[in-house]
């Protein structure tokens, strides 16, 4: 999501990505839609009132640990979406949030493939 020329980026807290700044978002509860799902995972982590519209990009996250056995595989679907409102309040599984220029891209922690999407889709 982008506002006034920023796209909104979260601190992961936890791993996978710990430490990582990334695309706001969770597990999809079972029922949910994959917007429903988005739209809660965002006022969980940051706090603002979204609506979530089709996704624009799909990837696997796998981490192994040293001895080569997965810890986690994540299939991650990034979705379009349009803020409605509130203020950020970085909380959940975000240790902080923020409103992210494009040229912070270049010395924020934030994985290749996160950094490649934002730069093609969004800035």
């Amino acid at each position: 999501m982008t506002r006034n020329g920023r796209v909104l980026l979260v601190k992961r807290k936890h791993a996978p990505g710990e430490g990582f700044w990334a695309i706001p978002g969770g597990s999809v509860e079972l029922g949910e839609t994959l917007q429903e799902a988005a739209e809660r995972e965002i006022k969980e982590e940051t706090g603002l009132t979204i609506r979530a519209r089709s996704p624009v990009h799909t990837f696997d996250v796998i981490e192994r640990d040293a001895a080569g056995r997965i810890q986690f595989h994540y299939v991650i679907v990034d979705l379009m979406a349009d803020y409605e409102r509130g203020e950020l309040n970085p909380d959940d599984d975000a240790c902080d949030a923020r409103w992210v220029l494009p040229e912070e891209l270049e010395v924020l922690p934030v994985s290749q493939s996160t950094r490649d999407l934002l730069k093609t889709l969004f800035l």
